[in-house]
């Protein structure tokens, strides 16, 4: 790989353009590889990001998209990429990527980084026998409409979603202010309930405004009479799509908007000519996963590393399958779940903006 010329970019430089492209005619690209992620993540939070780029003989031949994410008084980290599941390097070969990611490591000591992480996932589905335990995200391949997609549903399945309408539920593709809003509001009650601080509406708009600029996000609501009750956001990128968050009102769940939410999500991305629909993580055989399996999707083992500033990986277990803060969790959940929703969606952003996953 002597022949690839490095260089770096950082987010307002011009060329992204073609980076974009980049991504999105790449089998592998997805939508937090767009430059728009990392856009959202310095506006909304503060955190630089920038490129990694490869070139050979003048032609793009990959990148490596990163943020510099730090905590109080201590030195950045970088991670590709923050607050979502995938990130890593694209590459024309497998070797080009290697070649980025080699790259990447020997840089963080030189830059006074405090180490790097890099959130890939396998390029293929794995067996299931090796999946126990592990994180992956549910990927699901899309027909050319909505009527062949409801076809390929199981009887079962196709009834849930016929039942969410007979309950009165229905469901509408939304973009602005008051879809961002209704959104939150939904969002930010399921993420107290669930005893998780949430993201801060800065953040939301954020994402709206440099993926909603190419035409790359939408929203779904579910509503039950006039009232929305479910909310799902997603983000597109070519012939991809990704839906980094999902949330109903709890009181409402035994009328199914769940189901209503990803059938309207998935018939809208077939109709969209959308081939690829990442469901998104998941612990292997725990109930989101059955959940997004029951739709057709396989999952797909999710593959994070880590590294120090001299880049030397740690002993201890990979950041996607969990660590000791694991055995915190609970008594964190139900403390945040006793609190005001006014507090939590203060407070909430605060904290949210230190934990990357």
């Amino acid at each position: 790989m002597n022949d690839l010329i490095f260089s770096y970019l950082d987010n307002d430089a011009p060329g992204h353009e073609a980076l974009d492209a980049f991504v999105r005619a790449h089998p592998q690209g997805n939508a937090y590889q767009l430059t728009a992620w990392r856009r959202a993540v310095a506006h909304a939070y503060g955190y630089p990001g920038k490129v990694l780029v490869a070139h050979r003989d003048g032609a793009l031949a990959g990148l490596l998209p990163l943020c510099e994410v730090a905590r109080p008084l201590s030195r950045p980290r970088w991670i590709s990429l923050p607050f979502c599941d995938i990130g890593g390097a694209l590459g024309v070969s497998p070797e080009v990527e290697a070649a980025l990611a080699a790259r990447l490591r020997q840089d963080v000591a030189p830059a006074r980084a405090a180490g790097l992480e890099l959130r890939c996932s396998a390029d293929h589905v794995l067996d299931e026998a090796a999946l126990e335990g592990r994180k992956v995200r549910m990927v699901l391949d899309l027909p050319d409409s909505a009527a062949a997609l409801m076809q390929s549903y199981p009887p079962k399945l196709r009834s849930q979603v016929k039942k969410a309408e007979k309950n009165g539920l229905t469901a509408e593709v939304a973009s602005g202010a008051e879809a961002i809003a209704a959104f939150y509001d939904i969002y930010s009650r399921n993420m107290r309930r669930l005893g998780s601080p949430p993201h801060s509406r800065a953040w939301f708009d954020a994402v709206a405004r440099h993926y909603g600029a190419a035409g790359d996000m939408f929203i779904v609501l579910v509503r039950h009479e006039n009232k929305a009750v479910g909310a799902g956001w997603v983000l597109l990128c070519g012939d991809k799509a990704v839906i980094p968050w999902a949330s109903t009102l709890a009181e409402y769940n035994a009328l199914a908007p769940n189901m209503l939410l990803y059938w309207t999500i998935q018939a809208q991305l077939c109709e969209r000519g959308v081939r690829q629909f990442d469901f998104g993580r998941s612990t292997f055989g725990e109930g989101t996963y059955k959940f997004k399996k029951q739709w057709g999707a396989q999952p797909v083992a999710l593959d994070w590393k880590e590294w120090d500033a001299q880049g030397v990986a740690p002993a201890g277990v990979p950041a996607a399958s969990g660590g000791k803060a694991a055995s915190l969790r609970p008594l964190i959940e139900s403390a945040w779940q006793k609190l005001p929703l006014a507090v939590t969606n203060s407070l909430g952003p605060r904290l949210r903006r230190y934990i990357t996953l």
